[in-house]
């Protein structure tokens, strides 16, 4: 061992000096002469392997530094939360595309030039590998509240997923999705979805419940907002779309009123997504029944749909292969719906314009900070309404008992 130590020492001399070529000659030679592993050869002579008193640790992290520092982690948690928790992919270029939106409202104080551009080239995959822990934490789940409705269908015609008419603006999908909280009894609140597939702009709404008399005014508010003209409109099969004033109100303004097969609801895919990417992630599973909780629900839709639509990438299937037992499938690159229909040839300029002052008038910071208090104020109302509720049902089985 000692001579081993001796011919380490004299060898690390002749290799730190060397220049590249007469290094591999020198790491042969000494490889021959101990029968060391090469690898382990090259960290030897390097130096980057120390003597260690007996009993110690080495504490010396292996491979490689690590490039993105906790500066930059902490930032891309922040940006991740601002953007609404969304994945990799389209994280990525929307820090790309608002991280000068942020700069501009200074919104991003302390961020340093070499955080900056480390945030610049941050990869999908490296996201979702920095933020795996925090993931996590993040699950949901829900159910269905649909009821066949009263009209009969043979009036609306069907339309399966990948329909042609789909590649144009103006053909939405609807759905609701409701706030029972775990129990379906009694009345409580109803989130009207509606989602363009060409574009996927997204606007929604909070309703007293499925009822037509709520439901059907909803509808034509959200329609109201599009930056586009209605030309179709696809629902599922529940009594809240299948109805007489709906298919009256589309057969008066030129609309192509479709419907979805019955348990099928991959023919409404788009705004099935939206349902968890929007709505429960904003709102989660509380039950919401009360006028107050209503208005809160809608103050935040209202700054919402302005984030989704306006600062949120998405992306869309383009095609899907099947090999074998697999199915592939090939997405386009995440944008936002602003940013489609500004691409979009059908639509007029006119509505494009009042888009860009829009837009130049957002601060998506200070919207997201508006939303988690409006978040924080839903789910407080929401807890102590469900803890009353359990106080007046825990007083019934007692004097009952």
């Amino acid at each position: 061992m000692k001579e081993r130590k001796a011919v380490t020492r004299e060898t690390t001399r002749r290799y730190c000096r060397a220049d590249r070529g007469a290094k591999t000659a020198i790491l042969n030679e000494f490889i021959k002469v101990t029968s060391l592993n090469r690898k382990y050869a090259i960290q030897l002579l390097k130096g980057s392997l120390r003597a260690r008193a007996p009993g110690s640790v080495n504490t010396r992290p292996r491979g490689r530094p690590r490039v993105y520092d906790p500066n930059v982690l902490a930032m891309l948690k922040r940006l991740w939360a601002l953007f609404g928790f969304m994945c990799g992919k389209r994280l990525a270029p929307a820090i790309r595309v608002n991280l000068v939106v942020l700069e501009k409202f200074r919104e991003l104080r302390g961020l340093s030039q070499n955080t900056r551009e480390k945030l610049l080239r941050l990869s999908p995959a490296t996201i979702d590998r920095l933020l795996v822990e925090e993931w996590k934490k993040l699950r949901l789940k829900g159910r269905s509240h649909t009821r066949p409705g009263s009209l009969r269908k043979s009036l609306i015609p069907l339309r399966s997923f990948g329909s042609e008419e789909q590649k144009l603006p103006g053909y939405v999908e609807v759905d609701l999705v409701g706030h029972d909280g775990g129990s379906s009894s009694g009345e409580f609140a109803q989130t009207l979805a509606l989602t363009d597939v060409a574009t996927g702009w997204t606007e929604i709404r909070a309703v007293r419940n499925k009822a037509q008399k709520w439901v059907f005014p909803a509808l034509q508010h959200l329609v109201s907002l599009l930056p586009f003209a209605l030309k179709g409109l696809n629902a599922d099969n529940g009594g809240e779309f299948i109805n007489r004033n709906l298919y009256r109100w589309c057969q008066l303004t030129h609309v192509a009123f479709t419907r979805s097969r019955a348990y099928r609801k991959n023919d409404n895919p788009y705004v099935e997504q939206k349902n968890n990417a929007v709505v429960r992630t904003a709102v989660g599973y509380y039950r919401y029944e009360t006028q107050e909780q209503l208005r809160l629900l809608n103050q935040l839709y209202a700054q919402l749909r302005l984030l989704v639509n306006f600062f949120y990438p998405s992306m869309k299937l383009i095609e899907k292969i099947r090999v074998g037992s697999r199915v592939k499938k090939r997405y386009d690159t995440p944008t936002t719906p602003y940013q489609r229909v500004l691409d979009c040839i059908q639509i007029d300029e006119r509505g494009k314009e009042k888009l860009r002052a829009e837009f130049q008038q957002l601060n998506p910071a200070a919207i997201t900070r508006t939303l988690c208090s409006l978040q924080a104020q839903l789910a407080r109302k929401a807890a102590a309404r469900q803890r009353m509720l359990d106080d007046q049902r825990r007083s019934a089985l007692i004097a009952a008992g």
